[in-house]
């Protein structure tokens, strides 16, 4: 089993990443460079492919999945790859500062320093022109890669130094076989969810594994056909922000209070103690980016509702437009019948549309619940 097994239907970049994997084993050549940027839709394996690249280049073997190298670096040990993500808004200067020093330095154990940034896109201006001297300039055995939804998602004076590796949606055939062969899932589970996650192999995976994911997906996908009156869309609207925010403190609780604990540690705070000069600062800051983190957790586990929603609008426009088009939600097929029936044509574009643009507003800021109760009112039209 190779680094690159877990690379689903991206062939052409993995042989790609090979050839420059090979170039570097022999001293460089023109398939290799110091700065590489992997963009894709979600659940593409963006990152997957950064870490796999990584390992194969401090692989003696190019990437065997076997070797020290190998196993340590998908276990996230290998003391020459760097990842770089976040869990807030955004990516700032500091860390970017941090990183860049230690680009600077000489490999520890393996052939190459190697940095991944995870979300490059979440970089502020001032964080990626931190990074721009190393990326233009790296060191000899330095290699950064870094990770985007697009191309333009990245300042245009990053992405011009680096090289793009594009992966596409994987087909969910693909999907549905990884699944059976690595995760020893059941044939008729593992398509029916390769379907549902549209692409995305992390959430297929989430899906096959928990049964209380799928239920939650099906509650999701039951909204539109449970909606009676203004009193019923409102009510949805406040269940999926509520059950939104309960997700993001679930996850976010455990690390706030261990990122607090660490902080008084590096500062030797004690609860009852002095406190030093500047740790007021600090805390402040730590308080900030963990307000972050968790309206950013919020609204992706909202965004993942609007789309379980879209899909299933996608599913009744198919319906009734072209019957014999294959469902991504195939699991409920007589919901969406039933949706079918109830809906015009026009009114279920009229739905994708309210979706979309919710999607945007979230995007741009606005405010979750309100939001979300005028995409609600709008699936009574």
């Amino acid at each position: 089993m190779s680094v690159w097994d877990d690379l689903v239907g991206q062939d052409s970049v993995v042989t790609t990443l090979r050839a420059a994997t090979q170039d570097a084993a022999h001293g460089g050549g023109p398939s290799m460079t110091h700065a590489w940027l992997f963009t894709g839709p979600p659940g593409s394996g963006r990152s997957n492919a950064a870490l796999a690249f990584a390992a194969a280049l401090q692989c003696e073997r190019g990437g065997c999945g076997e070797c020290h190298s190998c196993t340590t670096a998908a276990a996230g040990s290998h003391p020459d790859i760097t990842i770089i993500s976040t869990d807030g808004l955004s990516i700032g200067t500091d860390v970017a500062r941090d990183h860049v020093r230690k680009a600077a330095l000489r490999p520890a154990l393996g052939r190459w320093q190697v940095l991944v940034v995870e979300d490059a896109d979440r970089l502020t201006d001032q964080a990626a022109n931190a990074l721009l001297k190393s990326i233009e300039e790296p060191s000899k055995h330095t290699v950064w890669m870094l990770c985007a939804p697009a191309v333009e998602d990245v300042l245009i004076t990053i992405r011009s130094r680096c090289r793009p590796v594009l992966l596409r949606t994987p087909p969910t055939h693909a999907i549905a076989s990884l699944l059976v062969q690595r995760d020893g899932i059941e044939p008729q589970l593992a398509a029916a969810v390769a379907a549902a996650s549209q692409g995305h192999i992390g959430r297929a995976r989430g899906l096959a594994r928990d049964e209380a994911s799928r239920e939650r997906r099906r509650r999701i996908l039951a909204i539109p056909s449970g909606l009676r009156g203004i009193g019923s869309a409102l009510e949805a609207a406040q269940r999926i922000h509520e059950e939104a925010t309960q997700r993001a403190a679930q996850v976010a609780d455990d690390a706030d209070a261990r990122e607090l604990d660490d902080l008084k540690q590096s500062w030797g705070v004690e609860d009852r103690g002095r406190r030093p000069a500047g740790y007021a600062g600090a805390l402040s800051g730590l308080d900030k980016e963990q307000k972050r983190r968790r309206t950013r957790l919020a609204r992706d586990s909202i965004d993942g509702v609007l789309l379980d929603l879209l899909s299933l609008c996608r599913d009744v426009a198919a319906a009734q437009l072209a019957p014999t088009a294959p469902l991504v939600n195939a699991d409920v097929t007589d919901q969406v019948q039933r949706l079918a029936e109830l809906w015009t044509p026009e009114s279920t574009m009229r739905h994708i549309g309210a979706i979309v643009e919710t999607r945007e507003a979230l995007a741009a800021n606005a405010a979750p619940l309100l939001s979300l109760e005028a995409m609600m009112i709008g699936f009574l039209d």
